[in-house]
């Protein structure tokens, strides 16, 4: 897998996000709550409505976006949640170690000194690529296991 890189994304431009989702399956990966197709005026209003929310694409070798996430503000300032991340399939397979650094390195930008991620206990590959970045599991309940790296 090339090397992807961030790019940080204007605030509720989701457009580029609607544009990378295929189905309703994929959309229920990124938010089961939310309508397929991706609706831009909903993801404002209910998904990515907090001032503090930042989003990032993941960007390919090529220049194309290939995946997103966002970081919520936690707790306090300090404490960033990872909310809606998603990569293309054709990216998977060795983007989700890429995600996991980048998304680190996101929040570190953002001066966090914490992220925290729900992850599904059956998405091994997510769950590995987490796990190797260094988040700990802190507990698993109805198939959901939350996590937490401390940036220190």
């Amino acid at each position: 897998m090339p090397r992807l890189r961030l790019r940080r994304n204007a605030p509720f431009e989701v457009v580029t996000l609607g544009e990378m989702i295929g189905s309703a399956e994929e959309m229920a990966l990124v938010n089961p709550n939310a309508k397929f197709p991706l609706d831009p005026l909903e993801w404002q209003e209910k998904w990515l409505n907090e001032p503090d929310d930042k989003s990032f694409y993941l960007v390919d070798a090529d220049g194309s976006d290939v995946g997103f996430f966002a970081l919520r503000v936690g707790i306090g300032p300090e404490v960033r949640h990872l909310t809606y991340a998603f990569v293309v399939p054709e990216a998977r397979g060795g983007a989700g170690e890429q995600m996991a650094g980048l998304v680190i390195e996101a929040a570190r930008s953002l001066e966090a000194l914490t992220v925290t991620l729900k992850c599904e206990t059956d998405n091994l590959p997510a769950l590995n690529a987490y796990r190797s970045a260094g988040f700990a599991t802190l507990s698993e309940r109805g198939g959901m296991a939350t996590m937490k790296l401390d940036l220190g």
